[in-house]
């Protein structure tokens, strides 16, 4: 399988770059491990320097990274801008808190001293995907760098340029060779590198497929993983709700990414009698989004990354529509070229449909209509993922509760479920394990070493 960059606005394919061979993948695996005897000896300010650097490098350049990023799995070139400077913001992040974050945590127990001492682990294998492919990278690599571990990218195969800028970037920062490196290896190869004694750890962000096979492969070898894989976020509405800001952050957050991200807002529990007025509106403001050439400055939604997963969306939605849901607004397969998708609300839907228990990677949107918060919150728990949650509500006592009652690694009262360096990112249930960002992901890639004197 070569890593190609097929034009998700266009079906055509623009650029095709060879899988490593075995020998090519072992001299890097090589050279990784040789940067790492040398790099973990640096001090924080070195790694923060190059960190910084490579900030500094990001922002100069966003407008053309955000050109690869769109052109290879079509968010819109605002969205692709606003990923990019989001890169810079991580990495300084990491750049100016980790070493205060490591820093040797003293132990009160009845030794003379007694502390907890963070240390690298060694190579670390990211498998990446193709949603935010300039993101999730930095995110794993940002404090995985600051910790000083190495890092080797297998990155999603149809986003080829992507991975190599980053590659590069990292180069022109000042990083030393093999201290992070791009590897241009298939899927079924993943496992054979997991198991190589010569790699650490491996973290993963994909589907509940992939993690499955990335955590049995880590398990078997003995290895520690991190899995963020996929959700179905509820985005709970209450009556005391500010519908205007409601309805409005709604949309952006189903929409986002062309509806392709694991945290996009994707059932939305409305409760009591403001259902009726939340689908008509909704609905309304879903009908007017522009799709279509996400260059252009007047699209709100470009196209689906591929033909089979603007496939898989479709079939999704007509099964819905066997099982008794109601389809309003798009449900459309656009004349023309690219993989394009009209955003799609569907009501009616109960808990017992499958479209509730899969994630819809895409515009499509669910809404369920519920007597009360009681009903909401299990109908939210209702689906074997628990990545993020939005709640709408002006109650305390009904944030109290759903932050107590809803099963997901996040929480988000009156807002959209968004990522940020200083909090942590993860979820639970089939939504994956282990956390990124903030203090929990510097930590997840360290040996936390307990030290005990005497």
């Amino acid at each position: 399988m070569a890593f190609a960059t097929i034009n998700p606005a266009t079906g055509k394919t623009e650029r095709v770059f060879p899988s490593l061979t075995p020998e090519e993948v072992e001299a890097l695996l090589q050279r990784a491990v040789a940067a790492f005897a040398e790099y973990k000896t640096t001090t924080y300010a070195e790694r923060a320097r190059h960190l910084l650097t490579a900030a500094e490098l990001v922002e100069g350049e966003v407008p053309d990274i955000a050109h690869i990023l769109t052109t290879e799995m079509g968010k819109t070139f605002a969205s692709a801008k606003a990923e990019v400077s989001k890169c810079a913001a991580g990495l300084r992040w990491f750049a100016d808190n980790a070493e205060e974050l490591l820093a040797d945590e003293p132990i009160k127990t009845s030794a003379a001293r007694s502390y907890v001492h963070y240390q690298p682990l060694g190579p670390v294998l990211a498998v990446m995907p193709w949603n935010f492919p300039m993101w999730q990278v930095i995110r794993f690599a940002a404090p995985a760098l600051m910790v000083g571990n190495v890092g080797l990218l297998k990155h999603a195969s149809n986003v080829p340029q992507t991975a190599l800028a980053i590659e590069d970037l990292f180069r022109r920062a000042g990083l030393p060779d093999g201290v992070f490196t791009n590897l241009f290896v298939e899927s079924k190869d993943v496992a054979a590198l997991i198991a190589d004694p010569r790699i650490a750890a491996v973290t993963l962000t994909g589907s509940e497929r992939a993690g499955m096979s990335v955590g049995a492969a880590a398990g078997g070898a003995l290895k520690k993983s991190v899995l963020e894989l996929g959700g179905s976020d509820p985005f709970i509405v209450c009556p005391s709700a500010d519908l205007d800001a409601c309805v409005r952050t709604a949309v952006t957050a189903r929409v986002q990414n062309n509806g392709q991200s694991c945290i996009a807002a994707k059932r939305f529990i409305v409760v009591g009698d403001v259902a009726d007025e939340f689908l008509d509106r909704f609905t309304a403001a879903m009908d007017e989004l522009v799709v279509g050439d996400p260059f252009d400055p007047a699209t709100n939604v470009g196209p689906i990354v591929s033909e089979a997963q603007r496939d898989e969306l479709v079939g999704q939605v007509e099964e819905a529509r066997r099982q008794g849901a109601t389809v309003h607004a798009g449900a459309e397969v656009p004349d023309g070229d690219g993989f394009y998708f009209a955003p799609t609300v569907l009501s009616g839907v109960t808990t017992d449909m499958a479209v509730a228990k899969q994630e819809i990677f895409g515009p499509v949107a669910m809404v369920l209509a519920v007597p009360d918060l009681d009903a909401a919150i299990e109908a939210a728990n209702a689906t074997p993922f628990g990545l993020g949650s939005s709640v709408w509500t002006d109650d305390d006592d009904e944030i109290a509760r759903c932050v107590e009652g809803i099963e997901a690694g996040a929480v988000f009262v009156n807002a959209m479920v968004a990522s940020t360096p200083e909090l942590p990112f993860g979820g639970i249930k089939k939504s994956g394990y282990g956390r990124e960002l903030s203090e929990l992901g510097l930590k997840e890639f360290a040996n936390a070493k307990t030290v005990w004197i005497n």
